[in-house]
Formats: C-alpha cells, sequence, structure tokens
C-alpha cells in the first residue's frame, strides 16, 4: 500500500459526496452550493481584462502583491483598529483553503491536538490530519445558538491542545459570536496558552450589529491567524483568491510552504481584489441587502413548514433542525433530491454536531427559494 496511512482517516467530502447524486438528476433546484449567485461585479472584472490587455501577467512576491496587501492592512486598521505590517504579517493565498492548510502546516506538530468548533466548513478537520494533528471537536449546539461556550472549550483542553479553529459568521449555521461572547474564549486562550485559527471570510455578510474581529481583542493578535478573503464578499469564488495576517514568524512559516507548493496566487485575481477593496463597497452592500431580503424568506418558510430553524445573523446559510421528520440527515436530503428535486446538504457534512439538520443556502434567487420552499412543504407533508 503506497497512500500515506494518515489519508485513510480522511473521508470524502460529504459535500461532494452529495452533489455527485445532483449531477444525475435534472431541473434540480439548488440550496446546496456556498457560491454567491451574483456575477463578479463589472468594475472587477474589467479592470482584471485591462490588466491582461496590458501583459501583466508575471509571477508576484511569494507574499503578493505589496499594493495588495497595503489595502488590506489599510483596511483592518480603520475597520477593526488593529494594525498589520503589509510586508512581513500579510500573505495572499489561493483561497481561504490554502490560507488554511498553510495555518495549520505551520504550528502543528504531530500529535498536537487542534480544537474544532462543529459544525464547521469540511477542511477544518481533514486539514489537521493532513498535518499529523490530532482533531477534537467542540460540538456547538442550536440551544446555544451555536457559539462556542467556555465551559465546552475549557473541557476539551489537555496538555497537548495547540489550538483552536473557529468560523464566524459560521457556515453552515449562519451563527456569530458578539463580542462579549469572544473576549470569553480570550480568556481561555490566554490561560492555556494557545494559538487561535480564525476564519472569518463571511466577516461583511453580517446582518444584526458588527462583526467582530477576534484579532482586534486584547492579547489576541499575536495569538491569531486570521483568514479572510474575496470569494464571498465580492462573489469572486473562481478568482481562487484568500488572504492571512498574522504574527511575523507565523506568516514568514506560511510563506515557506506557499513558496513550494503554489508559488503566488495568480496576478490578475489580485489585480481584481484592489480593485474590489477600493471601489466594490457599494456593489457588496447591494448583494448583501439581498441576502438579508433572501434571509427573512427562506427562515420564515422553513418555520412555517415546521422544520426549527435559528434566523442566522451571518453568511448565506440557513440550517434547519430536521429532527421531527423522523428522517436522518442523509435520509432526508436524499428522499428531498429524488422525490421533489430540490438540493440541500445533509448537516452531517460539517461533523456530527450537524446530525439532525440540513444546510440550506440562500444564495438563489428569490423565485428559486419559494419554489424550494413549496417543494420542502409538500415533501414534509407527505412524511405525517
Amino acid at each position: 500500500m503506497f497512500v500515506a496511512d494518515r489519508l485513510q482517516n480522511v473521508p470524502p467530502s460529504g459535500i461532494r459526496r452529495f452533489f455527485d447524486l445532483v449531477s444525475e438528476i435534472d431541473d434540480v433546484i439548488s440550496l446546496g452550493v456556498g457560491e454567491p449567485d451574483f456575477i463578479t461585479p463589472w468594475h472587477i472584472r474589467e479592470t482584471c481584462i485591462h490588466s491582461i490587455e496590458h501583459g501583466e501577467t508575471a509571477y508576484t512576491s511569494n507574499y503578493g502583491l505589496l499594493e495588495l496587501r497595503e489595502e488590506i492592512s489599510k483596511i483592518y486598521d480603520q475597520k477593526h483598529k488593529v494594525e498589520y505590517n503589509p510586508d512581513s504579517e500579510a500573505l495572499i493565498t489561493t483561497g481561504v483553503s490554502e490560507a488554511l492548510d498553510l495555518a495549520i502546516r505551520a504550528i502543528v506538530n504531530p500529535s498536537d491536538e487542534v480544537i474544532v468548533s462543529q459544525p464547521s466548513y469540511v477542511a477544518y478537520v481533514p486539514s489537521v490530519i493532513f498535518a499529523g494533528g490530532i482533531p477534537v471537536p467542540l460540538s456547538t449546539t442550536l440551544e446555544n445558538r451555536f457559539k462556542i461556550t467556555p465551559e465546552e472549550l475549557e473541557a476539551l483542553i489537555t496538555d497537548k491542545t495547540k489550538a483552536l479553529v473557529f468560523n464566524y459568521p459560521n457556515n453552515p449555521t449562519g451563527a456569530t459570536m458578539d463580542r462579549n461572547d469572544l473576549e470569553a474564549i480570550a480568556d481561555i486562550v490566554v490561560e492555556h496558552d494557545l494559538m487561535v485559527i480564525s476564519d472569518e471570510v463571511y466577516e461583511c455578510l453580517t446582518y444584526n450589529g458588527d462583526h467582530t474581529c477576534f484579532a482586534s481583542l486584547d492579547g489576541m493578535r499575536e495569538r491569531t491567524i486570521l483568514l479572510n478573503g474575496f470569494s464571498k464578499a465580492y462573489a469572486m469564488t473562481g478568482f481562487r483568491l484568500g488572504y492571512a495576517l498574522g504574527a511575523p514568524e507565523i506568516i514568514s512559516s506560511m510563506m515557506l510552504i506557499h513558496q513550494y507548493t503554489m508559488l503566488c496566487a495568480p496576478v490578475t485575481a489580485q489585480i481584481g481584489a484592489i480593485e474590489a477593496l477600493r471601489n466594490g463597497e457599494a456593489e457588496m452592500q447591494k448583494m448583501v441587502r439581498e441576502y438579508d431580503r433572501r434571509r427573512h424568506l427562506i427562515v420564515s418558510g422553513l418555520n412555517k413548514i415546521g422544520l426549527d430553524c435559528l434566523e442566522p445573523k451571518g453568511a448565506f446559510y440557513a440550517f434547519p433542525s430536521i429532527k421531527n421528520t423522523g428522517l436522518t440527515s442523509e435520509e432526508f436530503a436524499e428522499k428531498l433530491l429524488n422525490d421533489q428535486k430540490v438540493a440541500a446538504v445533509p448537516g452531517t457534512a460539517f461533523g456530527n454536531a450537524g446530525r439532525g439538520f440540513l444546510r440550506c443556502a440562500y444564495a438563489a434567487s428569490q423565485e428559486n427559494i419559494r419554489t424550494a420552499l413549496d417543494r420542502i412543504g409538500e415533501f414534509v407533508e407527505k412524511l405525517k
């Protein structure tokens, strides 16, 4: 057997497995893909086209274009009052997923334990395993509004615990944590000398109040690897562009791996990202307002059907409970797809804490959401 042993412990993505089934069925309404249904704003696309026409097609620095890193640093200073040196504390990556992989590999030694808040994005646990670490799931619950509680975190910490990984606003639940919630977590991080990998890619899709940047909390800047990107806020998924912010020794270590495995993120995407940060606020806010309308539509509809659904405070996902139907998450999702041609993702794709739930992405038109709700309602009625 030539395949590395650690890969035996990593199952295929639950999302990918489910969408292999979707691909076999015609005329499906999809609430499954975590991707904006908007096209990248024209001014961003035009900037990219212009750069190609003018021959800007070479490699960039391994760290990414300095101009882009300066723009990112400026925004964090202005918006969150946390300063990052663009020369040494910012790294541009090929999507936030690469930033996650680099962050974990840069800090995790074999047998280090990494606490992973769940339900969570499907790449967190595999990334820890790929680095030789031991993932320790921290299950959040509907009763606690899918927030990490200090008591639950404290109970999982051992002398082998190296880091905590979390994502707020959260994929798949849409949950957020406010400043008071996060400060309680920060106290435990300091007490136990931990690192934090904070995935804040949905930061701009916060509907109630302001997003709290974890690194902006007292004592957290040097303990946090902050991940973010352009896919969700600016509808730039195909551009594959993310970034990491952190202490110089962490960022340089991440860059070392990035240097040998990826070299640099695509220059055209980086040029488009500069334009997005400088002139994309209005278009981004327009998309957020539309997501907000869809949010109310889908949550109201799911609750009327009888599927208990917490109102998401961020991202573009609803996470209804399907426990009262008597079906498992996988059974519900597959039967719904086959019977009603509506695609949603089983909650178990995001860890055991997702059992009994379904992820419904409202990055779809209001018309499609209404049709999907009608079909889900008909499906649930037949189960009674």
